[in-house]
């Protein structure tokens, strides 16, 4: 098996044009503490072209001159993210052009060796060579790097700081860039941005003052930030026990599958689950069986929820800044793996039909006023990214033949696959003595 990523250059790339200089302001849902992290991408390509005929130099330069044209308009991505003096744990951008990492890498690894998961969590860490451990401390918060593979194909890994952006944000941005590295000259110069990079934070800000909502009995509940008690080990074993990452791919048939079970075992036609409660439910189940927990122990299924159609006025198009807030399906160990796949899907739906304008209107103060963050004792989270878009994102090697977080972690990811409009993957890491039992589950 290929280990080696050796990088050859790494240079800041500013945008091709003079920005607007100053400090912006995040929104509390962009300053929440449990988003300040990097996003990481990891997009495999392999192009239609011979290898001989995808010139390395010229590539590069390409994705270049894309990423400076793309800084235009989304500047903020060339600044760099802090904490407010104030002291009220909100975020802002300085913006001075600062600029982004680009990095060029070339890798003994070949692109086969992406079809399963990564035999350990940080396997492809080198792919995204730069990992930011703390996105306040003043790194770039966007870093490319292209690696060129042995066998003439190509990795694209791409970090983006999540107090930026959401994943419907970074990948509207992914695809403009992409699709100014695969254009001629002539439209190059010409490129209208689809759809137009909207800041507005503000948009996303708690009326003033804040309104009294302590004795409120109608405010909505939040689950998704209530401790739980850790009676099982939890957070030890997922400290202390190696990870082993795990790939699974889900086709219509299964899906299908999937609906009929739940209809047989819950309260709903097979026409009200649709594909994400039935898989995601299938998941949490089977994760919660093969890690063997006491049967009071609370779980909870937390999963983003895109708030731009839910909100009042709705956000506008363009809007690339965080606009999700978490659904939270909560229960005992008992209920979950007891009551059949119908129950944890019916209590996926519900969290999801929680979430309208007041709902996103309390999370908005909850994190402004108290700071409110999601605990991780009995969490597994959950992340869709098989609709964002990202298995369209073509810099002119044709689409990704792979695309998946750098690390496989304890978070689940549910991806697209290649050629596949009705799949999608399943990515997840489990403590090792409940890996075995956990694919086993998965699959049945």
């Amino acid at each position: 098996m290929g280990s080696l990523v050796h990088v050859k250059e790494a240079v800041i790339v500013t945008p091709a044009e003079s920005t607007p200089t100053g400090v912006l302001p995040l929104s509390p849902l962009d300053s929440q503490l449990f988003l300040r992290f990097t996003i990481e991408y990891l997009l495999v390509y392999k192009p239609h072209l011979p290898s001989a005929a995808l010139n390395p130099r010229a590539t590069v330069t390409r994705l270049k001159s894309a990423l400076a044209k793309a800084l235009v308009p989304y500047y903020p991505f060339a600044g760099r993210v802090r904490a407010k003096s104030d002291g009220d744990g909100g975020l802002e951008v300085v913006c001075r052009g600062q600029g982004v990492l680009f990095i060029e890498a070339v890798s003994d690894y070949e692109v086969k060796e992406f079809e399963r998961a990564p035999r350990f969590v940080t396997q492809w860490r080198n792919f995204l060579s730069v990992h930011v451990a703390d996105v306040l401390k003043g790194a770039p918060p966007l870093v490319v790097q292209l690696t060129w593979l042995k066998d003439g194909n190509a990795v694209v890994g791409v970090g983006i700081n999540h107090c930026l952006c959401d994943g419907i944000g970074s990948a509207e941005f992914l695809n403009s860039f992409a699709e100014l590295a695969s254009m001629s000259q002539t439209k190059f110069s010409e490129f209208k941005f689809k759809p137009k990079p909207v800041w507005d934070r503000h948009l996303l800000n708690p009326p003033p003052p804040f309104r009294p909502s302590r004795n409120n009995n109608n405010s909505p509940s939040h689950p998704e930030f209530d401790r739980v008690p850790d009676i099982s080990g939890f957070m030890a074993r997922f400290s202390n026990e190696k990870l082993v990452p795990t790939s699974f791919i889900f086709n219509k048939t299964n899906l299908d599958e999937l609906k009929k079970v739940a209809l047989s075992t819950g309260k709903l036609t097979a026409s009200n689950y649709t594909s994400f409660e039935v898989l995601s439910a299938h998941i949490w189940r089977s994760w919660a069986r093969a890690l063997n927990l006491p049967s009071n122990q609370i779980l909870k299924l937390l999963f983003s929820i895109n708030v731009r159609e839910r909100v009042k006025p709705s956000i506008p198009s363009g809007f690339y800044g965080n606009a999700f807030v978490l659904g939270c399906a909560h229960t005992t160990v008992k209920d979950l793996t007891g009551k059949g796949l119908g129950h944890a899907a019916m209590l996926v739906k519900r969290a999801k039909e929680r979430v309208d304008n007041e709902f996103v209107k309390s999370v908005v103060e909850s994190v402004s006023r108290s700071r409110a963050s999601p605990d991780s004792v009995g969490v597994l989270i959950l992340s869709q990214w098989s609709r964002l878009g990202l298995e369209k994102i073509n810099f002119g090697m044709g689409k990704p033949v792979h695309v998946g977080p750098v690390c496989c972690d304890r978070y689940c990811l549910l991806l697209p696959v290649f050629n596949r409009t009705d799949a999608v993957k399943a990515m997840v890491a489990v403590p090792s003595t409940a890996a075995a039992r956990y694919e086993h589950l998965v699959r049945s």
